[in-house]
């Protein structure tokens, strides 16, 4: 009885680590598919329409709000698949507290990039879709709904990124805290 608890122990922190580098790599790929994802449907979400033989157009270029979502999430993909290599490589070298540190750092930099893209699209978003009759700016999704359904999903996915990049802070934050300085 004694040998088999032995055994469990010894494996147990094997287990843990194992767990820690699968969720690590699992969220950080979400966090990239997602962002690049964000970005790519940001970029191409543009819409004419035709009122009265004047032609119409929205286009994400039209406000610096969703362009900033676009490049915050393009960055923040891109750095993200870099610590996922980075991650992949030093995990072969056993578990540094030093590593995590600056995955922290990392991940809470991307994270607050990535909040603040959000926070500017979605304020910006909910006045095109309900206006605000108080300052005279009318709403267009009524008019323009194939380009606010893409700017929409874009937001939402820009989110499933935040939350992921949230967790990783989390994880990288509690495994770097056993550092010693």
């Amino acid at each position: 009885m004694a040998n088999n608890e032995a055994k469990f122990s010894e494996n147990q922190p094997w287990k843990t680590k194992k767990l820690f580098f699968v969720t690590q790599i699992f969220f950080r790929i979400v966090a990239v598919a997602a962002s690049l994802a964000s970005s790519w449907l940001m970029i191409t979400s543009k819409q004419d329409i035709d009122i009265g033989g004047i032609v119409l157009d929205a286009r994400y270029s039209y406000s610096p709000e969703f362009k900033f979502l676009a490049y915050t999430n393009i960055v923040a993909g891109c750095f993200t698949l870099l610590s996922l290599l980075f991650l992949v490589l030093f995990a072969r070298q056993g578990s540094n507290p030093s590593h995590y540190f600056f995955l922290f750092l990392h991940d809470l930099a991307m994270m607050s990039l990535i909040i603040g893209g959000c926070a500017a699209a979605t304020a910006i978003g909910f006045l095109g879709k309900h206006g605000n009759s108080h300052t005279g700016w009318m709403k267009i999704c009524d008019h323009f709904g194939r380009f606010c359904s893409r700017v929409t999903m874009s937001v939402i996915l820009s989110y499933i990124s935040l939350i992921c990049l949230l967790i990783l802070t989390v994880t990288s934050a509690s495994k770097s805290r056993k550092m010693e300085v």
